[in-house]
């Protein structure tokens, strides 16, 4: 799936905060906008080759967003938080046919990611940290959010809905997804909750080019400590 225009490569320098990096592009550095405010430490190294899209808005205080960055193995990586929704609803008719998917539905206090037919209910996660031994991991940082949103699937669930979490793991190489306990074990421990209530948990790999993201194959999905 296509997602940006105007790409450019570029060579990380160094992250100012959770929303700004400086990147090195047509050999003058330039700060950008980083689309994911989570960690990214094994990703954003110095030295590492990055795509940006150049956004022509003159009220921006940035040119640039940084969208993916290729791991030291060679593997590009789509940090843009908001690409794993795009290319999900794109993929759901293939898991739902004939079913009305509806984007952002919200059931008591949460606000989930799709609602599909009548009773299904689903909630996304963008994950881009890989460990060394081929482990994807989610979260790459603490998330209370999360948390909330695993326990509204767990209510949804006793309330007579199908509910889903489902893992985009914007990348290729993982052999299966574990959730990430040393991080954020309330995040391990909720969805662990999760599985023995009956909401089903999903994860897909993905391929990745720098102007697209496009779900490929289902990843096994590993809870146990």
């Amino acid at each position: 799936m296509k997602l940006y225009s105007s790409i450019v490569p570029g060579v990380f320098r160094e992250r100012l905060n959770r929303f700004t990096a400086r990147v090195e592009i047509q050999g003058q550095t330039e700060s950008v906008h980083v689309k994911n405010t989570g960690r990214l430490r094994e990703l954003l190294l110095p030295g590492a080759p990055v795509f940006l899209q150049h956004c022509e808005a003159p009220q921006r205080k940035t040119a640039y967003d940084l969208i993916s960055v290729r791991r030291q193995d060679g593997a590009l990586v789509n940090i843009d938080s908001q690409s794993p929704n795009k290319v999900l609803g794109e993929y759901l008719p293939r898991l739902f046919p004939d079913q009305i998917v509806r984007p952002e539905y919200t059931w008591e206090d949460s606000r989930f990611d799709f609602k599909v037919g009548d009773r299904v209910l689903i909630e996304v996660k963008g994950v881009t940290l890989l460990e060394n031994e081929g482990v994807a991991r989610f979260p790459d940082a603490p998330t209370i959010r999360g948390v909330k949103h695993i326990e509204g699937l767990i209510r949804a669930k006793s309330s007579g809905w199908d509910p889903y979490i489902v893992f985009v793991l914007a990348m290729k190489g993982a052999r299966y997804f574990a959730p990430n306990d040393a991080t954020h074990p309330e995040f391990g421990n909720a969805l662990r909750r999760a599985e023995q209530a009956g909401v089903r948990i999903l994860a897909f790999d993905c391929l990745v080019t720098s102007d697209s993201l496009t779900i490929d194959q289902p990843v096994p999905v590993k809870l146990t400590l």
